[in-house]
């Protein structure tokens, strides 16, 4: 009972917003246009442990949600607005949550390539089979670690360190539910590339490459932006961008961005 207090309290600590710098880079109109069923939305979060997340992996994204569309059969908020995406929240598990949640965040598309329309009904099947299962919460406790004004952890091992947790298959972090239900597709991330021989007698200096599945309990919501699988989209840019439109001052401004 102690202990499940304590991890209610700490998650409620580290869910707290800290700070209001993150910028939305593209319009709602553009987001709501651009993204489709089946992209991860990188967020840049504003929370305790999104800083702590972010030191550890030397990145702007700390959060990664899935979106499935209006038509995934994900219910609707109290608002009355469809929940369009899936996402591992700290403190109520993985839950769904209209795309408006996101809306004036700093986000980013991740797009898998040539996905069918059954790929993405198999991704919906299994995030929805996956709703309510809990955060977790061994992962929390080390991440709060890391949130030490100076901690001791040389920068080649912290992205390692977001592997830690209890390994129960009903317990999740963000990045970690969308990579297992990806890897149900086979579709890759950042897989471990083997180099091989051909075995081909007309080429013996031939090679091939062997993929094999990286645990997903070792993603984060970076390895979705570095994947070269993923196709970064920018709402902005989708939407025709005319440069020649925008309206400039004359006047250079000297307001620095927050």
């Amino acid at each position: 009972m102690l202990l499940r207090w304590l991890t209610r309290q700490l998650a409620a600590y580290l869910t707290k917003e800290i700070s209001h710098n993150s910028i939305r880079t593209s319009t709602w109109d553009a987001l709501v246009t651009t993204i489709q069923p089946g992209d991860v939305l990188l967020v840049e979060g504003t929370t305790r442990i999104s800083v702590a997340i972010k030191y550890l992996t030397q990145s702007t994204w700390s959060h990664a949600a899935l979106y499935l569309g209006p038509d995934a059969g994900l219910g609707t908020s109290a608002k009355g607005e469809t929940h369009t995406l899936i996402e591992a929240d700290l403190e109520q598990g993985i839950r769904p949550l209209p795309l408006s949640h996101y809306r004036h965040a700093h986000t980013r598309i991740c797009r898998p390539v040539g996905l069918s329309e059954r790929d993405v009904a198999t991704l919906t099947e299994y995030a929805r089979s996956r709703i309510g299962h809990q955060y977790d919460m061994r992962n929390v406790f080390d991440l709060a670690r890391y949130l030490l004004p100076t901690p001791p952890v040389p920068a080649q091992h912290r992205h390692k360190l977001l592997a830690f947790g209890s390994g129960d298959p009903t317990r999740a972090i963000c990045s970690t539910f969308i990579a297992e239900a990806f890897q149900r597709l086979r579709y890759p991330i950042l897989p471990v590339v083997e180099l091989l021989p051909a075995d081909d007698p007309d080429c013996h200096d031939c090679i091939r490459e062997l993929y094999r599945v990286k645990h997903h309990s070792l993603f984060t919501p970076r390895d979705f932006d570095a994947s070269p699988y993923f196709r970064i989209v920018k709402p902005t840019i989708e939407a025709n961008f005319d440069y020649r439109a925008l309206n400039w001052g004359d006047e250079v401004s000297d307001v620095e961005l927050p």
